[in-house]
């Protein structure tokens, strides 16, 4: 404790920020180095056309820690949301859309069976999702270990899974690694209701409906313990890293902005100083780097310290980003085919049945954009007057698939591409064209140069079974420390990974100050 050289956080995203406020809070000196010249990285709000504002990656939350949000008193800096409790509206050309929470079919057509099936399904699953919720505040468990003390996490983990009873645990020891589209046609007939489903298993990864480890990715998404379900933070995701930039703050941690780090020193394996593009060093007692893996061991570290089957095990860590972002300003509000009034400002999503899902992801196998792709939709300023002038409205979609590598670049692909998604936003709303005031299109390319994010990937790497817990981001340095002394990961690229969460940082930073204790 007496040691006065400073811990430096490596990005001001939200679980950077996170893990400054814990550390500043225990008493460290803390200093926080953004390279851009606002705080929140991806989990920020920005201007994309004059005076219309957006989320600028994620649009909702469902899976902030309510743990830090309660510790670190975000509501009292300035953090609302302006509505929780989204309901899931599938659009349908066809038909009503179909409406549900996590419990309730609330409109739209489905067979008596369906019915019947659904709330047993969604319990189900919840149960499951619970148990992977349990796991994020903890550090995960080796898989090996020396002491028996080691052996603990992992059978806490075992435990966990016994808890579930033993039908309930044969049955999710049975999916967890299984294709969502397999369990959707074991319980449901609907194509609207299945597409819906398996959609959400598939926002921001490389797989489609038929992929294996898509059962675990949808329940990663289910797996927020909040009770505000899906909500919208007034004033957008970036009023989440605001309110906790202000939390830090508050604890004495100092936020340097416009701050490049070029490397890390390392000293008799320990790492004792950070350089900044500028030419300045700064000594450190401890490092914690929320930027991807990759980012962080092969560059700002180098791979000449780690052995040669670490550093291939991170060159081989999954990190291609398939997912796009299109920002739409909005001379009023779109009318969508079979949606009511009082549902359009919920969570939109296209994706007509699973093996749309699937059909949508084949092309980005072959590094082509999907030309019939699924979106997440939301139009934030239904419920958040704020984020643009009166009577207009912003759009922000999510669109599936989009490869980072795509074939002949993304300066030839990018106005196609926007043709493309507009086509598909035409069918399910009718003159929304003519409505368009401008747009921003963000590919995984763009979310790679303005974010930092290796391959444009939004969870920093793919979330499936053999990159989660014990294997995230890889095996050996699953526990937020590095192999070089007074190195931590706090991103998404560590456990549990990816959504706006902050429990990587929270955890980080436990770590650390156990270590330095």
């Amino acid at each position: 404790m007496t040691d006065q050289k400073p811990m430096v956080v490596i990005g001001a995203g939200h679980n950077g920020l996170v893990a400054a406020a814990y550390l500043a809070r225990a008493g460290r000196k803390v200093v926080v180095l953004e390279s851009r010249a606002d705080v929140g990285g991806a989990a920020s709000t920005h201007e994309f056309f004059p005076e219309f504002r957006v989320s600028s990656v994620a649009h909702l939350t469902s899976l902030l820690d309510p743990f830090l949000y309660k510790d670190l008193r975000l509501a009292r800096h300035g953090l609302v949301f302006s509505k929780t409790h989204l309901k899931t509206v599938a659009l349908d050309t066809r038909r009503e859309a179909l409406v549900f929470d996590q419990a309730h079919i609330v409109a739209g057509e489905l067979s008596e069976g369906d019915r019947l099936a659904f709330a047993p399904f969604m319990l189900r699953m919840q149960r499951f999702a619970q148990l992977l919720g349990r796991q994020h505040g903890r550090v995960p468990p080796r898989l090996h270990w020396d002491q028996w003390r080691d052996a603990w996490p992992a059978a806490r983990f075992g435990f966990d899974v016994r808890r579930l009873g033993r039908d309930d645990m044969r049955e999710f020891l049975r999916v967890v690694t299984m294709a969502i589209q397999d369990v959707l046609d074991e319980e449901f007939s609907s194509d609207q209701l299945k597409g819906a489903l398996a959609l959400d298993a598939l926002l921001g990864t490389k797989l489609g409906s038929r992929s294996g480890n898509t059962v675990f990715s949808y329940l990663h998404r289910c797996s927020g313990q909040s009770r505000l379900g899906t909500a919208l933070p007034q004033g957008g995701v970036g009023a989440i890293t605001q309110a906790l930039a202000s939390a830090a703050l508050e604890a004495g941690a100092e936020i340097r902005l416009n701050t490049t780090v070029s490397g890390l020193q390392v000293t008799a394996g320990a790492v004792t100083a950070v350089m900044l593009g500028s030419g300045e060093q700064i000594a450190v007692s401890a490092v914690l780097s929320s930027l991807d893996p990759k980012t962080t061991l092969l560059r700002l570290l180098g791979a000449r310290h780690l052995d040669t089957e670490l550093a291939q095990r991170v060159q081989h860590f999954r990190s291609v980003g398939t997912t796009a972002k299109l920002h739409i300003a909005l001379s009023g509000l779109p009318q969508f085919t079979g949606v009511q009034f009082a549902h359009v400002g919920e969570r939109l999503v296209i994706c007509p049945s699973s093996l749309y899902a699937d059909e949508a992801f084949n092309p980005a196998k072959y590094q082509r954009y999907s030309e019939q792709p699924m979106m997440e939709l939301s139009l934030p300023t239904v419920y958040d007057s704020t984020l643009a002038p009166s009577g207009r409205h912003v759009l922000s979609a999510i669109v599936q698939y989009a490869p980072y590598d795509v074939v002949g670049g993304w300066t030839a692909a990018r106005a196609p591409f926007e043709a493309v998604i507009m086509q598909v936003l035409e069918r399910y709303a009718p003159g929304i064209g003519s409505l368009v005031l401008g747009t921003e299109l963000l590919t995984p390319v763009d979310l790679e140069e303005r974010f930092g994010m290796t391959g444009g990937h939004w969870h920093h790497g793919e979330l499936s079974m053999d990159q989660a817990l014990m294997m995230r981001p890889v095996h050996g340095i699953a526990q937020y420390q590095m192999p070089v002394k007074g190195l931590l990961l706090c991103g998404a690229g560590a456990h549990p990974g990816g959504g706006v969460m902050g429990t990587a940082g929270r955890n980080a930073a436990r770590v650390a100050l156990k270590g330095l204790l």
